[in-house]
């Protein structure tokens, strides 16, 4: 399996270095792509059409993507992958990271956000967020910081947290009242 992995992130990152424009994208997403999708949940705060409602799916969106990069700091006590880079496998277009590779923090954040709206029925703005995902995962994998399984298995965290969320956090409970009637 190691080596089908190993093949497909190899794939993904041949073009990196070679092409000014798509590094330059790649590393912009990379670099910026989870700010700019919490940014985009954030400023959904003060929509105007159905409050109440996109209020609590912003708020299920932000414990979505806490709980996923918790449940990560659970997997890298366990897992101790090496990055692609170390292993010779991609050619890395940032600074090395001092972490472990497996799961990819960036695709467990946005995917969390990404789950939370598509579960919660915002299909909308959920599938502009999972294309945002996408591109922040793939860009992780172009630049060379981790393995194509790194950035899958940091997806399935961020979706595992969003299920966790839709079943624990209800819509319209004394708690959700009090978060989303703030300001």
């Amino acid at each position: 399996m190691y080596e089908l992995d190993a093949a497909v992130t190899h794939a993904i990152n041949a073009p990196a270095g070679a092409n000014p424009m798509l590094d330059f994208l790649m590393l912009w997403s990379s670099a910026i792509g989870v700010p700019v999708l919490v940014l985009a949940v954030a400023l959904q705060w003060w929509r105007r059409t159905d409050r109440q409602r996109t209020r609590h799916v912003l708020v299920a969106a932000g414990l979505s993507f806490l709980l996923g990069l918790a449940l990560n700091q659970v997997i890298l006590l366990f897992v101790h992958r090496l990055r692609p880079y170390d292993g010779g496998v991609t050619h890395l277009l940032i600074a090395p990271s001092a972490d472990y590779s497996f799961p990819s923090d960036h695709a467990t954040a946005t995917f969390a956000i990404a789950a939370a709206f598509l579960l919660h029925g915002m299909r909308r703005i959920g599938l502009w967020f999972l294309a945002g995902a996408i591109l922040v995962t793939v860009s992780r994998v172009y630049i060379g910081t981790h393995y194509m399984s790194d950035v899958l298995g940091g997806a399935l965290t961020g979706v595992a947290a969003a299920m966790l969320v839709l079943a624990v956090y209800r819509e319209g409970t004394r708690a959700d009242r009090l978060i989303t009637g703030i300001l």
